[in-house]
């Protein structure tokens, strides 16, 4: 059957209940406002920005292209235009850095009611040192690649890794903001680790201090944190915790500037889904903590910390069993 046919005296009651609705706006909005001028209102009513996550992943992908001519860019790159496109890039990063640093300041500045710190100078000599330090980021990351390839047989060769590793992508950007960290850039640091973080499922503070031919294997859900310290030449596979023993509410002033977390040593081999908590939990040079293993105090070098071999238990056909494998002896 068909349906009835409308009017145009219909159309016209349907614009009529529309308005109804959208009168119900304002009242919304005033509440909004009002809801601002209490403590549970977090704002930013500042005449200057704050950093976006967008400006921040232009950085990052900006320095990627300049740290590793050649892999994500659309234009094709030989030795003859190399030096042409390496200047038009630094020359694009160095302004947007400058700016993002700028609005950085600025905001540590009206926010905390700190004194004027000279922000568009500091910000434009911050950011040369960034811009100087490239070269010494690139050998760094270097050492990183190459652990990648020597410590996963699946790493078919130094392109893979580069284009499609998650760990190197989280420790690339993290070896950024370190490096800005170190320079006292606030804010910024942290949202380009929290971008990393968002697409690799790896968390790094940008505080950490971690040294070369730094390997994370897989990656997911891998923690490191602030005051985190880790030696050379250390592998970590997916889900290990560096992390920080939890304090009571009112002991975080007097923690904010201590070490925290845990101190890893040169040749550390740590498998997956390890937890390890605490300034106390220093693992010593050459170790190896087994997979699932909980550590919150120190460990000798040359030791390797595992666990016991769990009981099997099989229920099948009405009957349960419990079972310790035993591999079969080869005659």
């Amino acid at each position: 059957m068909a349906g009835k046919k409308r009017e145009p005296k219909d159309c016209r009651d349907d614009e009529k209940t529309i308005t109804h609705f959208y009168k119900g706006i304002a009242p919304a909005v005033k509440g909004l406002v009002d809801s601002c001028k209490g403590d549970d209102c977090f704002h930013h009513l500042e005449p200057t920005p704050i950093p976006t996550q967008e400006s921040a992943t232009q950085i990052i992908n900006q320095t990627r292209r300049i740290l590793f001519p050649g892999f994500f860019t659309q234009t094709r790159l030989d030795a003859l235009n190399l030096e042409y496109n390496l200047g038009q890039e630094t020359t694009e990063l160095f302004e947007r850095l400058s700016k993002q640093i700028i609005l950085s300041i600025k905001h540590e500045c009206l926010r905390y009611d700190q004194p004027c710190s000279q922000c568009i100078q500091r910000a434009h000599e911050t950011a040369l040192k960034f811009i100087q330090a490239l070269p010494d980021l690139r050998a760094i990351l270097a050492t990183d690649i190459r652990a990648a390839l020597e410590g996963d047989p699946a790493a078919k060769s130094f392109d893979e890794v580069i284009s499609s590793y998650p760990g190197l992508f989280a420790i690339t950007v993290y070896r950024m903001a370190h490096k800005l960290f170190e320079l006292d850039v606030p804010l910024l640091p942290r949202m380009m680790t929290e971008h990393a973080h968002s697409l690799t499922g790896i968390d790094i503070h940008p505080g950490a201090e971690i040294g070369e031919s730094f390997f994370i294997d897989h990656g997911t859900g891998v923690v490191i944190g602030e005051t985190t310290e880790i030696g050379k030449r250390v592998r970590i596979y997916q889900g290990v915790t560096l992390g920080a023993l939890s304090l009571p509410r009112d002991a975080r002033n007097r923690f904010k500037n201590k070490k925290r977390h845990p101190t890893i040593e040169d040749d550390v081999i740590i498998y997956s889904n390890a937890t390890l908590l605490g300034a106390k939990a220093v693992i010593g040079a050459r170790s190896i903590i087994g997979g699932n293993v909980w550590l919150t105090e120190s460990v000798p070098p040359d030791t390797k910390i595992l666990l016991k071999r769990p009981e099997l238990v099989f229920i099948g056909n009405g009957k349960k069993t419990t079972n310790k494998f035993k591999p079969r002896r080869k005659k």
